[in-house]
């Protein structure tokens, strides 16, 4: 599949998004961001298994 090029104004918008979700999820705990993904993909059993591995820690 052919692919757009990218112009200089969507690569700066793309960095100033990719700081942006840097800057809320840094300190967050990998375990988190798992629970988070595994909920976009609607995996809810999955992600509440996690968040149960979850409950001693937080």
């Amino acid at each position: 599949m052919a692919q757009l090029p990218l112009s200089s104004e969507s690569l700066d918008q793309w960095r100033r998004w990719l700081d942006r979700c840097w800057d809320d999820e840094c300190d967050i705990d990998p375990l988190i961001l798992r629970t988070r993904l595994l909920r976009r993909w609607g995996r809810w059993r999955q992600a509440r298994c996690v968040e149960q591995e979850l409950l001693p820690i937080v």
